[in-house]
């Protein structure tokens, strides 16, 4: 698994013990639990129109990923509203 540098230095902050378990961890899992939950429920339904061409490229990328090509188009979607999907430099 690659990791980035950041992920790095985190592993190897645990791995010399620098971290402490917080105090009521339970609850506070739970609690996260929740709030991950909530993010990924999906209730809402959307159709769009896209290009042939765009939902081809879709599912072959979907497939290199292994998950469902309309995961994988919601994904980027919830990435792109929440500011964490950058255009490449060209």
């Amino acid at each position: 698994m690659k990791l980035t540098k950041e992920e790095k230095d985190i592993l190897e902050s645990v791995e010399r013990g620098e971290w402490r378990r917080i105090p009521d961890f339970d609850r506070e899992a739970k609690r996260y639990q929740e709030y991950a939950r909530a993010t990924l429920r999906k209730d809402k339904r959307v159709n769009i129109r896209m290009a042939e061409r765009d939902i081809g490229r879709f599912q072959k990328k979907a497939i290199e990923e292994g998950l469902p090509y309309q995961t994988l188009i919601s994904s980027v979607l919830h990435k792109y509203i929440n500011g964490r999907l950058v255009e490449k430099a060209s």
